[in-house]
């Protein structure tokens, strides 16, 4: 497991998303299960390299957010529209979906796939043309690539 301050953050990012972490002291706990010994201080720094904030939604309820100026309905059209605009095909190896793009193609489709935080997505890598998507081992390349095409078909 990775301690780096860079590797923690990249986890604070992820259980923002995830979930409705609504102190510090969650999130120190919440770090704390995944290996990452930390104080209430670090993580008032992490939270604020971040660029986190707390708000409150309808009810009333108070949470840490990541405001990255995009709405979940924006994330979800742009990753639609990437799939649709660029991917011309789409193969399976194992646990890695492999797609093909027009050159100039692979990195607007992959920083679309990372942005989404699809379920069972280990990371992207791209190339000029071609961007591997790297599933995890509790989810097939199969099923990723099947959403994959769910999602440019609009479904």
């Amino acid at each position: 497991m990775t301690t780096s301050t860079a590797g923690r953050r990249r986890l604070i990012r992820k259980l923002l998303v995830e979930a409705n972490i609504g102190s510090q002291r969650q999130l120190v706990n919440l770090l704390a299960a995944a290996g990452h010994r930390v104080t209430q201080a670090t993580v008032s720094r992490d939270l604020d390299a971040v660029g986190a904030t707390k708000t409150t939604d309808a009810s009333g309820e108070t949470s840490y957010t990541i405001d990255d100026g995009l709405t979940r309905r924006e994330i979800d059209d742009r990753l639609r529209r990437a799939v649709n605009d660029f991917v011309v095909e789409i193969a399976v190896s194992g646990n890695i979906v492999v797609m093909h793009t027009p050159p100039g193609g692979a990195h607007l489709v992959a920083g679309a796939i990372d942005a989404s935080g699809l379920d069972g997505v280990l990371g992207t890598v791209a190339g000029d043309d071609t961007l591997l998507v790297v599933a995890a081992p509790e989810r097939s390349g199969d099923d990723l690539a099947d959403q994959i095409e769910r999602i440019g078909a609009g479904r």
